[in-house]
C-alpha cells in the first residue's frame, strides 16, 4: 500500500527567460502547481501540472486543474487505498477528461512510490537508458535572420535536433531559408493544427525539405484527415494534440494517421498511460519522443524518466533548465552536455527541490490531510 498522509498544492508563477511564440500566441509567464504527496514515513513525492492559464492547447487551464484536484481527485485518493501507482489511472477514470490534472497528482504518487522502494523513477517505470538525447523547440521569431542565429546557437550547444513552429504564411519560405543554412541538420516542423486538408498542395511542398516529421498539421481532434494526408506526403506525420489516451494512439496507428507519436505525460493523463502508449508503439514499430510543455524542474525530471524507456528513439523537447528559466526550482538543475542528459539513478525523480526558489515563486499553498 502507498500510505498517503498529506497532499500539498504549491501554486507557482515563473517568468520565462524568453517569450515563447506559437501559431496560438505568445507566452511570457507560466503559472502551474507543484503537487507534494507525503507519506507516514515522511517521504515526499512531487508532480507538476502543465496546463496553461488559457485553454489554447487543450480545454484545461490552471484554474480547472486546481478545481479538479481539490474537489474530486484528492477525495478519490482519500476513499480508496492504492497499492501501486498504476492503479491511479483506473481510479481517476471516474472523472471524465482533465488529463493534466490527473497527471500532476499521479506523478507525485509515482515519485513517492519510487522513493518508498528506494529506486529511481526511471527504474520504477522500466526504463533502460542511462542517458537521453535532447532536441530544442524554437518558437516563432520576429525575423528569419533571428531564427537562423538561434539555430546556430543551439547547434553549437549540442542539441540533437531542431523543432520549428510554422503556420500559414510562415512555412515554405521559412523552411527553404533554414535548409539553405542547415542542409544536414535534423529538423522537424510543428504546426499546432494551423492547417486543414484543403492545404494539401502546400503541405506536399514540405517534402522537399527532408524533415524528420511534421507535427500535428491538421485539427487537434482529427485522425481521419491526417490519415488521408499521410498517404499523400512522404514526410512522416507526428500526432500530438490528437492523442489523449492509449485508445487514441491505437486507432491513429491502425488508420495510418501518423508514423511518429509525441507522448506528453500531461496530455495523456499520466505516466501509466504514457507507458502503455509507449509499449504499444514499440510493438508496432512506431517511433516515439517526449514533447515538452515548458515544464519547470519537476516536470522536466518526469520527462527524463519517461524518456529512458526503450522506444523513445527520437530526441525529445527536454532541454536544460537554463534555456527556459533564470532559475529553476530543482537542484541540481537539468543540464545537457553535448545534447545529452544523464538519467538520474537516485530514488524518485533524482533531483531535490530548491526550497528557496520555491518560496520566491510560490503564490499560494493549500494542504489536504488524509
Amino acid at each position: 500500500m502507498i500510505p498517503i498522509k498529506k497532499i500539498i498544492l504549491h501554486k507557482l508563477s515563473m517568468q520565462l527567460k524568453n517569450p515563447f511564440s506559437t501559431s496560438f500566441g505568445t507566452l511570457r509567464e507560466k503559472e502551474f502547481f507543484i503537487i507534494e504527496a507525503i507519506d507516514e514515513e515522511h517521504n515526499h513525492g512531487y508532480g507538476e501540472s502543465v496546463a496553461f492559464i488559457s485553454p489554447w492547447y487543450t480545454e484545461e487551464t490552471v484554474q480547472t486543474t486546481e478545481h479538479i484536484i481539490e474537489d474530486f481527485l484528492i477525495n478519490l485518493l482519500r476513499e480508496h487505498k492504492i497499492e501501486h501507482p498504476e492503479e491511479v489511472t483506473l481510479l481517476f477514470s471516474r472523472v471524465k477528461g482533465n488529463n493534466m490534472a490527473k497527471a500532476a497528482l499521479e506523478g507525485a504518487i509515482w515519485d513517492l512510490y519510487a522513493k518508498q522502494k528506494k529506486i529511481s523513477l526511471s527504474q520504477a517505470l522500466g526504463g533502460e537508458k542511462t542517458e537521453i538525447d535532447v532536441g530544442i523547440s524554437i518558437g516563432i521569431q520576429p525575423t528569419i535572420q533571428e531564427l537562423i542565429q538561434k539555430i546556430h546557437t543551439h547547434l553549437e550547444q549540442g542539441f540533437k535536433r531542431i523543432k520549428l513552429k510554422i503556420k500559414p504564411g510562415l512555412d515554405v519560405e521559412l523552411l527553404n531559408e533554414v535548409r539553405k543554412h542547415f542542409p544536414d541538420t535534423p529538423i522537424m516542423a510543428d504546426a499546432n493544427s494551423a492547417y486543414t486538408i484543403n492545404d494539401m498542395d502546400l503541405l506536399k511542398k514540405l517534402d522537399e525539405f527532408d524533415l524528420m516529421m511534421i507535427e500535428q498539421p491538421l485539427a487537434h481532434d482529427d485522425i481521419i484527415d491526417h490519415a488521408k494526408l499521410q498517404k499523400e506526403i512522404n514526410t512522416p506525420i507526428c500526432l500530438d494534440e490528437s492523442i489523449h489516451s492509449f485508445e487514441d494512439a491505437r486507432k491513429a496507428i491502425e488508420l495510418g494517421s501518423c508514423r511518429v507519436l509525441n507522448i506528453k505525460i500531461g496530455r495523456v493523463g499520466g505516466l501509466t498511460e504514457a507507458k502503455r502508449i509507449h509499449d504499444y508503439c514499440k510493438e508496432k514499430g512506431v517511433a516515439v519522443w517526449c514533447g515538452g510543455m515548458l515544464e519547470a524542474g519537476v516536470g522536466r525530471a518526469h520527462n527524463i524518466a519517461l524518456t529512458s524507456l526503450a522506444q523513445f528513439v527520437l530526441p525529445g523537447d527536454t532541454g536544460g533548465s537554463s534555456h527556459y528559466w533564470h532559475q529553476d526550482i530543482i537542484t541540481p538543475e537539468v543540464t545537457p552536455r553535448n545534447g545529452v542528459i544523464q538519467v538520474p539513478d537516485k530514488p524518485g525523480i533524482g533531483y531535490d527541490l530548491d526550497w528557496e526558489a520555491m518560496e520566491r515563486f510560490t503564490t499560494t499553498v493549500k494542504s489536504f490531510e488524509f
